[in-house]
């Protein structure tokens, strides 16, 4: 494939709406791709007076909001999170019928299974990091989960 006819066609990519093409010439294949940049744009309409005023003082609320989550935070500093390294279903017990795992105030160790997240119908338990005291459960069982969220607040010894 001839050098000049790559670079034509990449100028024609760039400056095209396309974002990847692929040419195949004499047994030749080239795959040209551009990485696109995605932005999102939200569009707020005019509110009237009276949804300033009640949007002023749902923003009054929402600083009173930040505030809480920030002595939240403080009062969090110094213990471990232990986090979904998945997304599923939180299950504080291996049965529907059996005993939990763990409870607040209990004593863990590294490698002390916490709990379980169901993914895809697949039971993966989630082990300690740290050795410590549980100080607070953060998610209800069999609640969903997201990647990275927090599961175990940790006391850590």
């Amino acid at each position: 494939m001839d050098l000049n006819l790559i670079k034509r066609l990449i100028k024609l990519l760039e400056s095209s709406e396309v974002t990847d093409l692929e040419v195949e010439e004499e047994g030749v294949r080239i795959k040209i791709a551009k990485k696109v940049r995605v932005s999102q744009t939200v569009t707020i309409p005019a509110t009237t007076t009276q949804s300033v005023i009640n949007n002023s003082t749902a923003a009054d609320s929402a600083i009173k909001g930040d505030d809480k989550k920030i002595s939240e935070e403080n009062a969090n500093a110094g213990l471990h999170e232990i986090k979904s390294p998945i997304v599923g279903t939180f299950y504080r017990a291996p049965a529907p019928d059996a005993d939990a795992y763990v409870q607040i105030g209990d004593s863990i160790s590294v490698g002390s299974v916490l709990c379980i997240v169901e993914a895809m119908k697949l039971m993966n338990e989630i082990e300690s990091d740290v050795s410590g005291k549980i100080v607070k459960i953060l998610v209800d069982n069999g609640k969903p989960v997201e990647y990275n969220q927090p599961l175990f607040l940790i006391k850590t010894n």
